[in-house]
Parts: C-alpha cells; structure tokens; sequence
C-alpha cells in the first residue's frame, strides 16, 4: 500500500514539507488505540535470530534509523514501533541553528536517491535532551535504543570544533546509548576538513578521554564519508586504533554525482547524495575497512540499502548493524520488515 497509494502522493508534494506532514501524521496515528501494537506486530518480527550484542548493548534486530531523519528525538518511540532496532538520532549541535536556505532536499526519483544540504539544521542539544528524558532508561521496559549523532555548528571555527563535541557529549551523555561523532557531512563549510588525521584523532581522543573518567562509559563511533580515497582510509583503520573508539559507521553522503540519470537540474543541486547510487560504493567502503583492519572494531553499514539484499551484501561484507535513511523513504517500513525477514531466513 505504502508504494501504491502512500508513495506517489507524499512525492507529489515538497520533500521538506512532506518529512514534516509524515512526522506529525506518525505521532497523531500513535496516539490512536491498538495502532503502535498493530505496527509493532506487522513491521517488528521478535525472533532470537534478530538479536544482536555489540559496544555491550543489546540491540533487538541489526536495523537501524539512520541519524538526520529523527534530527531532534521528536519522534524516536514511533519510529521504534515501526521496526527499528535503534535510533539514531542528531545531527545535534550545542545551539539551535537553521541549516541552509530553502530548498535543500531534492528527490531523484529515476535513481531512487535523494540530495540534501540541509545543513545540520536542528533546535540545538538542549531541546533534544528534553525529549530523551522521555526514554525510559537503559534495561527498563519500552527502552528505545537511541545512538546520539553529534556535531560542530556553522560557525564554530575548526580550530575550536572540539569544544562543540565536548557539549554534545556532556549533555547528551546520561540520555543515549551510543554517541557518533560526524566530521563527514558535505553540507557544513569546512567540516569534512576534520576527517584528516591530526584533527581528527585530537577529536576523538579529547571524547575517549572524558568517556574514560565516566562511571560507565558510552560506545564511540565515527561516521565517515564514502569518498575517501584508500590511503585515508588507512588513516580511519590507524585512527581507529590510536584512539581506541568503538567503530565505524559507513558511510554518510557522496559529493559523487557519477552515473546519474535524473534530470540536470537535479543533478547539479549542491549538497550530499544518497540513495540508490551510493548502494556498492558504501559496500565497498565496509569490505575495505573489515578487511584490511582484519576485523578489528564493528561497522555500521549505512549508504544505499533498498532492498533487502542490499542489507545482507553490507552484512556479509563486514557490517554488524545496518542504517536507513534514503530506502526508508522509498521503500517505507516493509523495507525493515524484510530485512530482517531475510536475516532470519539466511541464519546472518
């Protein structure tokens, strides 16, 4: 029904307005009697093959939300009760920012992809945090796992970035499970300027070493983007290691427009693409990371899953998790459903 009736009439409209409409619609659905068990029954198979224990949680299925959808917790139970594992919330920045200007997403519907330059625009981690209290707390009932994506507001210079990241981190720290650290998003000025390798493991260390001194401490993991040459990705497997964070999620965007079809206007729009394009090369990403560190820290395979083969191929390429984003948006909750359907099925 979703791709028959729901798709074509969500697409008929302005992305931005249609992502707002869609969480608004979910929550006031919610609130009707019986329907979050009935989604929970239909979207959310409970089956031992499911489970998953990584960075010491329990995960109840390896499929994910992709951070940048659920940007400000608004909507992190309903979503949960649409088949997901966990949330990834963010990406959150110490103050509220708008993001760029309007329009800054765009559908590339002959490649099933979206683009964005959002902007990481969010109401700021303080907001967030409110709604998070709202998660019942890790091992009690109706826990929804919840993984904080964090990042460096616009006009924070490079050089002082780390102060963002440390804000995040404190504030966030008793209402998430897990922390991502994005340096990779094409759509901040300057940002992917952090992934090299001296500011990028001063980042990371500066984090690892106040998550040390926590009573107990949260998983750390870096999402990297997709066009990272080899040798960088060296550097991510040395950094990796130096720092001794918790893994990897792969991958975010591309600035890559290479073998698309949809419409030159569309093509040309500035900002991060993901989505059906972005299918083998984030794949490709994982198997390198998995094989030349020998496997020595868990990814998150996030980057073009529309099918659920597109999972298991990330899966058996290296990733212990996976992440949507782009194929939920095409593909809607069933595409959850048979992921993890699949999984069961091939005993992954």
């Amino acid at each position: 029904m979703y791709k028959s009736i729901v798709r074509p009439l969500l697409f008929s409209f302005d992305p931005e307005a249609v992502h707002h409409f869609s969480f608004k619609s979910i929550k006031l659905l919610s609130k009707v009697p019986g329907f979050s068990a009935l989604s929970r029954k239909r979207f959310k198979p409970n089956h031992p093959a499911l489970k998953r224990e990584l960075f010491g949680l329990q995960f109840e299925n390896p499929v994910g939300m992709a951070a940048g959808f659920d940007k400000d917790a608004k909507a992190f139970k309903e979503f949960s009760n649409l088949g997901f594992g966990f949330i990834e919330i963010g990406t959150l920045t110490p103050k509220p920012q708008d993001g760029n200007p309007r329009q800054r997403l765009f559908r590339l519907k002959k490649d099933q992809a979206i683009v964005n330059r959002m902007g990481f625009n969010n109401g700021g981690v303080d907001a967030a945090v409110e709604r998070l209290k709202k998660n019942p707390k890790l091992g009690q009932p109706n826990h929804v796992l919840i993984g904080g994506n964090i990042g460096k507001n616009k006009l924070t210079p490079n050089d002082e970035a780390v102060n963002d990241y440390i804000i995040c981190f404190e504030k966030l720290f008793d209402h998430v499970d897990y922390f991502t650290v994005n340096v990779s998003s094409p759509n901040t000025p300057g940002l992917r300027e952090l992934q090299d390798r001296k500011p990028l493991t001063y980042i990371l260390q500066t984090l690892q070493d106040l998550n040390n001194k926590k009573a107990n401490r949260k998983p750390i993991l870096l999402k990297i983007a997709p066009d990272l040459t080899d040798d960088q990705l060296m550097d991510i497997i040395g950094i990796v290691a130096d720092t001794k964070i918790d893994g990897v999620i792969a991958s975010n965007t591309t600035i890559s427009r290479e073998g698309l079809q949809s419409e030159e206007s569309l093509v040309k729009q500035a900002g991060g693409l993901s989505g059906a394009p972005l299918t083998n090369r984030a794949t490709e990403v994982i198997s390198f990371l998995h094989d030349k560190s020998n496997g020595a820290f868990p990814i998150i395979g996030v980057g073009g899953i529309m099918t659920a083969q597109d999972a298991i191929d990330k899966l058996n390429a290296g990733a212990s998790l996976v992440q949507l984003y782009t194929g939920f948006v095409y593909e809607g909750p069933k595409l959850i459903r048979d992921i993890n359907k699949a999984i069961i099925a091939q005993g992954l």
